[in-house]
C-alpha cells in the first residue's frame, strides 16, 4: 500500500495565507527593490508556516538561485570557521544562503571548487583560495560577481577583502627583536613566496625585510612545512633536535603556532611563539599565544555585503583591508640569557 506524500505547498498557497497577491511574494523572493518591510514579514511568515522552499531549477531559470557560495582550503583552520560565521550573519534577514566547498591547499584544488560552485548557479562567490591564479579568478569572475578573500593585488573584474599583512608581520617581527632575540625562524607554508601577492607571502616578505633591518640577515631562516598542526609539530620538533640556534618564531597562522608551541614543550626547549590570526584557542590561558588579530567575523560579513552591493547595481571594484593587532600574551618571552 503506497502512502501518499503531502503536496507541498506552492507560491500560490504563500500568497493566500500571506493575503497579497502572488507577484508580491514573487517580488519578495526576488528581493525586489520597493518591498516594504511589513510586506516581507507577512510573506516570510506566510513560507514558515507552510514550509515552503523555493525550487532552486525555477530560481535559476529566473536568473537568480539566492544561494552564495564560499570556498574554504582548510576546514581544519578556525579562522576560517569565523569567516563563514561572519559571512552566515550578515545574510540574516535576507532571502540568500550560504553554501560551503571545501578545497584542499593549492591552486588546482581551490580553482575546482569555485567551478563547483559556479556549476551550481549561485548568485556570487566568496574564494579564500589566495592562491588561485590571476587567470582562473577572472574566468570565474566573468560569469559570477566574486569577492576574494586575502589577495593584496588589484583587479577589475573582483572585489578584495583582505587583513593588513605587511602591518600584521612587522608587529610581529618588532615584538620579537624588541625581546632581544636575533635567532628567528618563519614557520610558513611549503608553497608561499616572498614576492607573491598572498597574505603568507606577504608575511614572508615582512619576515625578511625586518631580520635584514635588524642586521640579521645570516640569522635568517625559513621553515617550509604542509599545512595544519601536526606538520608543523614534526618539522619544529626536527629542528630542535638538530640543534637549531633559533630562540623565537614568527608562524605564518595560528595552526602553525601551536604545532611549533607542541614541539617546544615535548623538547623542553624555551622556545618563543608568535601567530597569526587569533584564533579562540588562542587566548586560552594554558596556551597564551601572542598573536595577530585579524577581525575574521566582519571580514565574512563584509566580504557578503560586497556581493549583496553588487547584486543591487555596483560594478566599480571594492577594496577594503581590515586593520590588525597584535594581542601580546605568555608564548613568547625573551632569549635565554
Amino acid at each position: 500500500m503506497s502512502v501518499e506524500r503531502p503536496r507541498a505547498a506552492t507560491i500560490e498557497d504563500v500568497a493566500q495565507v500571506a493575503g497579497v497577491s502572488r507577484a508580491a511574494v514573487s517580488k519578495v523572493l526576488r528581493d525586489a527593490y520597493g518591498v516594504s518591510d511589513a510586506m516581507r514579514e507577512r510573506v516570510t511568515a506566510a513560507m514558515t508556516q507552510l514550509n515552503y522552499r523555493p525550487r532552486i531549477a525555477a530560481r535559476a531559470m529566473r536568473g537568480r538561485t539566492y544561494t552564495l557560495g564560499i570556498e574554504l582550503p582548510d576546514l581544519a583552520n578556525h579562522f576560517f570557521a569565523r569567516i563563514a560565521r561572519g559571512a552566515t550573519g550578515a545574510l540574516e534577514g535576507t532571502p540568500y544562503q550560504l553554501i560551503i566547498a571545501p578545497a584542499e591547499a593549492g591552486s588546482r584544488e581551490g580553482l575546482r571548487a569555485l567551478e563547483a560552485l559556479v556549476d551550481r548557479q549561485v548568485d556570487g562567490v566568496i574564494a579564500v583560495s589566495p592562491r588561485v591564479d590571476e587567470a582562473g579568478l577572472e574566468r570565474i569572475s566573468a560569469s559570477v560577481p566574486v569577492v576574494m578573500f586575502g589577495r593584496h593585488d588589484t583587479s577589475d573584474r573582483y572585489d578584495v577583502v583582505a587583513g593588513d599583512d605587511a602591518s600584521g608581520a612587522k608587529a610581529a617581527m618588532r615584538h620579537l627583536l624588541g625581546l632581544g632575540h636575533q635567532h628567528i625562524a618563519h614557520l610558513t607554508l611549503q608553497e608561499s613566496g616572498a614576492h607573491e601577492p598572498f597574505p603568507h607571502g606577504v608575511r614572508l616578505h615582512e619576515y625578511e625585510a625586518a631580520m635584514a633591518a635588524a642586521g640579521l640577515t645570516g640569522n635568517a631562516v625559513v621553515w617550509r612545512t604542509d599545512e595544519g598542526e601536526t606538520p608543523s609539530y614534526g618539522v619544529v620538533r626536527r629542528m630542535l633536535e638538530a640543534g637549531t640556534p633559533v630562540t623565537a618564531v614568527f608562524a605564518a597562522h595560528d595552526e602553525l603556532a601551536f604545532g611549533a608551541m607542541r614541539a617546544a614543550a615535548e623538547a623542553g626547549v624555551p622556545l618563543a611563539v608568535v601567530g597569526y590570526d587569533d584564533v579562540p584557542m588562542a587566548s586560552h590561558p594554558a596556551l597564551g599565544l601572542t598573536t595577530v588579530h585579524q577581525p575574521g567575523e566582519a571580514m565574512g560579513a563584509r566580504a557578503v555585503q560586497m556581493l549583496l552591493e553588487r547584486f543591487a547595481g555596483r560594478t566599480e571594484p571594492a577594496r577594503e583591508i581590515f586593520d590588525v593587532e597584535l594581542k601580546v600574551r605568555t608564548s613568547a618571552g625573551a632569549p635565554p640569557a
